[in-house]
């Protein structure tokens, strides 16, 4: 029941009727027996600065930020965490004392969900694919994990060199056309194969990236951050091909799941939230 005690958090962006942040948390947060509720909020970017400081007002002690708020929030905030700050984007902003700190969670999502299924890419030479928003985020949780070598395979190899560039204070990050004879060298080294692309998301469920799948070692670690399908071509392809498998559900959960533990120091139940998760996709 919703009291006057209820703690209150919830997610801000535009459009955001699709959001399936409010069944995942809120499955959580009742199977952790937690007086607290999170609600989806819709903010235009005009209204952004006075959504901020009315989150604050209200006594909300954090929220999630979506698109297309994830690097307009951060000149509002008093301050970033380290994982934002190199990303470049927020996706959850924490209050306390009147104090907001954005953080970027993606990245423990994501490594979260390799250990979760028992793999560490520490040491590994590891493939991405594609070099848009979501690969920021995987590039830098590869860096703190210590990968031995990445390698971006790419269609636009000037744009993607522009990420690789951004990294380099960190780590020398190797650009190549996914096609080329060389990328495909590459791919024969792989212990991690990681598509960071939308090629294969409902509803182009028949689309995949260009991979010689005769070039991937049976037997690596192969992850798609997609989660809908459950199991996109690429993923199915790896499965066929012998390849430990994994989707984006484990990230989603676990981003999901790092931010209330930094909102309130509780860390959720996983397992409720993926099977909220689940259930509203298959009502989708």
């Amino acid at each position: 029941m919703i009291t006057g005690q209820t703690k209150n958090f919830g997610v801000i962006g535009h459009p955001i009727g699709h959001s399936l942040s409010p069944a995942m948390q809120n499955a959580g947060i009742q199977a952790a027996g937690l007086d607290c509720v999170y609600i989806a909020m819709p903010v235009e970017e005009e209204d952004l600065a006075q959504a901020v400081t009315g989150l604050k007002t209200l006594g909300f002690q954090g929220f999630n930020v979506t698109i297309p708020h994830k690097q307009a929030i951060m000149p509002f905030l008093d301050a970033i965490d380290e994982d934002a700050r190199v990303i470049g984007a927020v996706n959850a902003v924490a209050i306390q004392d009147g104090f907001m700190t954005g953080y970027n969670t993606d990245v423990v999502g994501f490594l979260q969900g390799m250990h979760n299924h028992g793999f560490s890419p520490a040491g590994k030479h590891a493939v991405l694919l594609g070099a848009g928003g979501a690969a920021r985020a995987i590039i830098w949780g590869l860096i703190k994990e210590g990968v031995a070598s990445l390698t971006i395979g790419v269609r636009n190899v000037v744009k993607a060199q522009a990420v690789a560039d951004y990294f380099r204070p960190y780590m020398q990050i190797q650009v190549m056309d996914w096609q080329s004879w060389e990328f495909r060298r590459m791919l024969i080294q792989s212990q991690l194969l990681i598509n960071s692309t939308p090629l294969g998301m409902e509803p182009n469920t028949l689309t995949m990236p260009p991979i010689d799948w005769a070039a991937v070692p049976a037997g690596i670690f192969v992850y798609d951050i997609i989660y809908t399908p459950a199991e996109t071509m690429f993923l199915r392809m790896a499965r066929e091909h012998g390849c430990q498998t994994l989707n984006g559900e484990d990230m989603l959960v676990g981003q999901g799941a790092e931010a209330f533990r930094i909102w309130t120091g509780h860390q959720l139940p996983t397992e409720p939230m993926a099977q909220a998760l689940r259930k509203c996709l298959e009502n989708q």
